[in-house]
């Protein structure tokens, strides 16, 4: 697909090296770095209270005896609708012309649609209901992330995207360990939960777009509309992008050897560890909480560094390494304390992943990012899928392929796979 007016390519001095036919975003203020990171907060922190405590408490407790399948059933289902989201949402803010510019509108209709469904979304008391509600909510969901990913191209010259980065990668590290523990206090009365984080959600996109507007798109020059250019410009020809397929893969392979586990740590708890679900609820919160520190130090030392030295993939080499150590600790030690280490060392590793992975991203973009909102959203397509499967893959392995230790054996040679799958790419050191 062909946009004429492209997002600019910013050069090191803040000015753009490619100006659009009619509009260019405006240069970072202050706010927008302190505000990506607020707005990213309060969006992986639903992820987080949503898909790791509150969902997984809600299916349970309908139907305890079948809770991994029902999970399962859930999140695949949800995978099959949310797959694009991000990139024709992208596709369409790229071409968006309005008085707020072209990402706000749909990160407010994304964060609005999500909270009505929240607010729902408590009172379903059957899975099939509840896959409906939760398929919207991940839609909408997506719709604002994927608009927001697009805004560090869109703002930020190369040389400082690491820290654009960063700050968002802080942002959603604390809004998971946040989230995490704000859910923990509504295991047993999950429609409180989902409330609180629908209105948070909303307020903090409202708050947003209020501090952080963006020039008028009105006036922007746009081909006519092209069903076929709109289909194809989704096929990125790995042949002549290789960079961009490789990083694809890498992200991919990365995020489902995390979410296997993070996405599965009530259950880990309950059924591996033998507890409670009350009691592991507040465990995940305190594993979580104990891993916030060195999720910020990393984030903020490797959002930093990487933009000074000019390289990412080391960074992202070692955080394979340090990932790869923090899984070895609940096969040793199947017990509480082995969970705390592990998510200790792992929220070090993944903080480095974090921070110089996103501004990876926005490096082996095509055409030099000018189509940044859809090619960011094919790229989250690979943070989505390993999400959105990783409790269909979880339950896979927990009953067919050695039981929670297999979960943990699994997730080592995924991440590790990752490193293995970065190393073709060229354009970037």
């Amino acid at each position: 697909m062909s946009i004429p007016s492209p997002t600019p390519e910013l050069d090191d001095d803040g000015r753009t090296a490619t100006i659009a036919t009619a509009m260019r975003s405006p240069i970072a203020n202050k706010r927008l770095l302190p505000s990506i990171a607020v707005l990213s907060m309060f969006l992986f922190a639903t992820y987080s209270g949503l898909i790791g405590i509150l969902l997984p408490a809600q299916v349970a407790a309908i139907d305890a005896d079948n809770k991994i399948a029902n999970l399962a059933i859930v999140s695949t289902v949800s995978f099959i609708f949310t797959l694009f989201t991000q990139p024709i949402v992208g596709a369409f803010s790229d071409r968006t012309r309005s008085r707020m510019g072209r990402r706000a509108p749909w990160m407010l209709i994304g964060a609005a649609v999500a909270m009505i469904f929240l607010l729902g979304l408590g009172g379903m008391q059957n899975i099939a209901l509840i896959t409906v509600f939760w398929v919207i909510i991940q839609v909408s969901l997506n719709a604002l992330q994927g608009p927001l990913t697009a805004v560090v191209p869109d703002r930020f010259p190369r040389s400082r995207r690491g820290i654009a980065s960063a700050m968002s990668g802080i942002g959603a590290m604390v809004g998971g360990v946040v989230g995490t523990i704000i859910a923990a206090q509504f295991v047993t009365s999950v429609g409180i939960g989902y409330t609180i984080f629908g209105v948070g959600v909303m307020v903090a996109a409202v708050l947003y777009v209020l501090f952080n507007r963006d020039y008028s798109s009105v006036g922007v020059s746009i081909e006519p509309w092209s069903w076929k250019r709109f289909a194809t410009g989704f096929w990125i020809n790995p042949k002549k992008e290789p960079d961009f397929a490789w990083a694809f893969a890498a992200r991919f392979l990365f995020i489902l050897g995390y979410f296997v586990i993070s996405a599965f740590n009530l259950y880990i708890l309950t059924d591996y560890i033998g507890m409670d679900i009350t009691e592991a609820a507040g465990s995940a919160a305190i594993i979580a909480a104990a891993g916030l520190i060195p999720i910020l130090l990393s984030i903020s030392l490797a959002g930093w560094w990487s933009d000074k030295i000019g390289r990412r993939k080391v960074f992202i080499y070692a955080a394979t390494v340090i990932m790869v150590l923090a899984l070895v600790f609940p096969l040793i030690m199947p017990t509480f304390t082995g969970m705390l280490i592990m998510n200790i060392i792992s929220g070090f590793g993944f903080g480095l992943y974090m921070a110089c992975d996103a501004a990876l991203m926005t490096e082996v973009l095509p055409g030099g990012g000018a189509a940044a909102g859809k090619d960011l959203g094919i790229l989250n397509v690979a943070t989505n899928i390993p999400q959105a499967l990783s409790p269909a893959v979880a339950g896979l392995i927990i009953t067919y392929v050695g039981g929670y230790p297999g979960l943990f054996v699994f997730a080592m040679i995924s991440v590790t796979a990752a490193a293995f799958v970065l190393m073709p790419i060229k354009s970037v050191r």
